[in-house]
């Protein structure tokens, strides 16, 4: 089995930024010194990273189609688009992803629920589909956003209704709910966790704090978009925001949030405070449109036309933002500069930064789209990490966080330019 060696690199691992070599076999990390020490062998192929930074490839739980592909389309339904998503999401550092769909017709989740299978990763078909999130259509009417209100419904009878709507759960992994709606606490949200073995999140809700607890007690573990189509953060009832301080949930619970770091839906100041109060739940999402990689124009998602321009997407005839067009690896960099405004901010002048305080802010960002999404889904020891055993999925990246190279399974899935094609890195062999 051949050993790959990368080597003139900075690896972040563990939580910092080392300087280290990867070494890969069989589309596996592995641990160089069992190696050397139990196997008494070397690496066969050597490649020189010319000082780089490798990272783990980038994971979005939430994106609703991406260039020119709806995946709330019934129309559009096939392998051939995810595949070719799978494919294009590579240019970004995406390594993984959950195709994400909006609050729909009980007729399209019957046609698209049993076509999105979860499929590995490739350097040939591109990134891993990790399952579907469902958005919808079980959310609050007074914070649907730009979902549609003829499509969203009530559970008066608990489980029974969600599998009426969607029909089955067999390639779903995450499912969005308003905690609000009646028997979703008490019935739905422990049986789809405990019965069906989902994530569930929390949004697109008028709930107050009491009932984001009690979701979160009932096993509810993640909150879709934080800010954005829900209340406010008020100081009597500071809402679904509060749950990342709130002190009547067990101290071994760990809440995860989405955030949409695009410079449209999130302030960078919105930013920096949750990432102060809850920097270990932080997760980076795009909620992506088919815009995404596309100029400014007209689209649809889903049954709704929507027009980009200058960055922002929006329901057709309306002001309602309805997804973003930024890629997981603009957010990354929005997210590191919006940490590093605000450390500027702290003495109203410019600071020299040591390089202790550069890498924090970029091993926080990397992580809030690598370990964080991955732990949402407890894959954090196979996907998002650069730890030994762990899935090869890593990308590499220059000083300012852009993709210079991304692989999957240990192989090359795309590169910015020849410059960092993998047979130009290419420097021994000694098969």
């Amino acid at each position: 089995m051949t050993i790959y060696r990368f080597r003139n690199c900075t690896l972040m691992r563990n939580h910092a930024l080392i300087i280290d070599d990867l070494w890969i076999r069989h589309g596996k990390i592995i641990d160089p010194e069992k190696i050397f020490f139990d196997e008494k062998i070397q690496a066969d192929i050597e490649y020189d990273c010319q000082g780089v930074l490798i990272a783990p490839g980038y994971i979005d739980l939430q994106i609703n189609g991406a260039f020119g592909h709806d995946f709330s389309s019934p129309n559009e339904v096939n392998e051939n688009i995810l595949i070719d998503v799978a494919r294009k999401l590579t240019s970004h550092g995406v390594t993984a992803f959950l195709p994400t769909i909006v609050s729909s017709s009980i007729d399209t989740y019957k046609i698209l629920l049993p076509k999105y299978k979860r499929q590995v990763g490739s350097a040939k078909d591109g990134a891993t589909i990790l399952g579907i999130h469902i958005e919808g259509p079980f959310l609050n009417e007074d914070k649907r956003g730009a979902h549609r209100t003829d499509f969203l419904r009530e559970s008066p009878h608990g489980i029974e209704d969600l599998l009426s709507c969607y029909g089955s759960f067999d390639n779903v992994s995450i499912v969005t709910i308003a905690p609000e709606i009646p028997n979703m606490i008490e019935n739905v949200i422990p049986i789809l966790i405990e019965k069906y073995g989902l994530i569930v999140s929390i949004g697109h809700s008028m709930a107050s704090l009491d009932i984001g607890e009690r979701a979160i007690c009932s096993g509810a573990r993640f909150i879709t978009h934080l800010f954005n189509a829900m209340l406010p953060f008020h100081h009597r009832d500071p809402g679904l925001v509060g749950l990342l301080t709130s002190h009547r949930l067990p101290a071994t619970i760990v809440i995860h949030y989405g955030l949409i770091v695009d410079g449209i839906h999130t302030h960078s100041a919105a930013v920096r405070l949750a990432h102060r109060v809850h920097p270990q739940g932080l997760v980076l999402v795009t909620d992506a449109v088919p815009a995404l990689g596309l100029p400014d124009g007209i689209y649809r998602m889903g049954a709704d036309e929507i027009v980009v321009e200058k960055k922002r997407a929006t329901i057709a005839g309306t002001q309602t933002l309805c997804g973003s067009i930024a890629s997981l690896a603009e957010c990354v960099q929005n997210m590191r500069q919006a940490l590093l405004d605000g450390e500027i901010n702290k003495s109203n002048e410019k600071k020299i930064f040591d390089d202790k305080d550069k890498n924090k802010f970029i091993v926080e960002s990397i992580e809030a789209a690598t370990v964080h999404p991955a732990s949402v889904l407890h894959i954090e020891n196979q996907k998002g990490t650069l730890s030994f055993g762990a899935d090869a999925d890593f990308i590499l990246l220059d000083d300012k966080l852009n993709v210079l190279s991304t692989f999957i399974a240990g192989e090359q899935a795309w590169t910015v330019n020849d410059k960092w094609l993998i047979n130009n890195l290419h420097i021994k062999s000694y098969q």
